[in-house]
């Protein structure tokens, strides 16, 4: 059970009482917030332990809710505007009461039917959560921490000429460049992912596949090749005599892998090869 209630994450709180509005639910040091009716179920009895998601009501009181937003305080969500005011914007975060995003923390003027990565923040001051779609200041440049292959959690922040910026363990901001990715990825997607490299001006780079992987599925050698040459308008210079080094770079495949895919894909007469290149039929 939390020692005290916490605002924008999940509690375990212990049921008090009841009332006509619904369950009073209470922390160890005994302060006590509600659980509206709407969120009550037959199961629920007093002195049981439930988790709650505790956010605030239209009057800035503390309200516990047994529904989960799309992300927590301290995360980042994908979250559509729905409403749009003088003094800020209302997106939609997963729960009956929109999240609020006031105008100084707009990257760009909200319209209605826009889509972002937002961060969840605390106004410590008014003790209200906020959304920021502008959150530099949010961002760790502390990047000791992360090693080559670490293993984090991403979601995909935005696409760009080069790649895809994400967003890493909820801290960093990193990239994904084109030619690394071999498979379809989304703004708004959370994944797993592998730390590339952190370069010395402390830019981050993700990989999708795990970092200096030896062999590769047959069937994702395949994929990544059809992939990459859809990407060039179906064809590349590119054939069996190719080096590794420029297959590296295209298709993120050793030589033997993607020599098997060639095969594979002739096979099923899906490409053309010759002298001057594959060609997609």
């Amino acid at each position: 059970m939390n020692e005290k209630i916490e605002l924008g994450v999940v509690n375990t709180l212990r049921i008090d009482r009841d009332s006509d509005h619904g369950f009073y639910l209470v922390s160890a040091d005994e302060d006590d917030v509600l659980l509206p009716k709407a969120y009550v179920t037959e199961d629920m009895k007093i002195d049981d332990e439930i988790e709650v998601f505790i956010y605030t009501d239209s009057e800035d009181r503390f309200v516990a809710t047994t529904e989960r937003p799309k992300a927590m305080l301290g995360e980042f969500g994908y979250f559509e505007v729905v409403g749009v005011e003088s003094f800020g914007a209302f997106v939609d975060w997963g729960l009956q009461k929109d999240l609020f995003v006031p105008k100084k923390f707009q990257k760009i003027p909200l319209e209605v039917g826009m889509k972002f990565v937002f961060r969840v923040c605390l106004d410590e001051e008014s003790d209200r959560l906020f959304g920021a779609h502008k959150f530099k200041d949010f961002i760790h440049t502390d990047v000791e921490e992360l090693k080559e292959n670490q293993k984090v959690d991403i979601i995909i922040r935005e696409k760009t000429p080069l790649g895809f910026k994400v967003i890493v363990d909820n801290k960093y901001e990193a990239m994904i460049f084109h030619n690394e990715i071999f498979e379809d990825i989304w703004v708004g997607q959370k994944k797993q992912a592998y730390v590339k490299q952190v370069r010395p001006d402390k830019k981050i780079d993700i990989s999708l596949q795990q970092v200096g992987k030896k062999e590769e599925n047959a069937e994702t050698a395949v994929h990544r090749v059809t992939k990459v040459l859809k990407a060039n308008g179906g064809e590349l210079e590119c054939n069996y005599k190719s080096e590794p080094e420029l297959i590296k770079e295209l298709f993120g495949l050793s030589k033997k892998n993607y020599k098997k895919a060639l095969t594979e894909l002739l096979d099923k007469k899906v490409i053309t090869l010759d002298e001057n290149g594959i060609c997609l039929k």
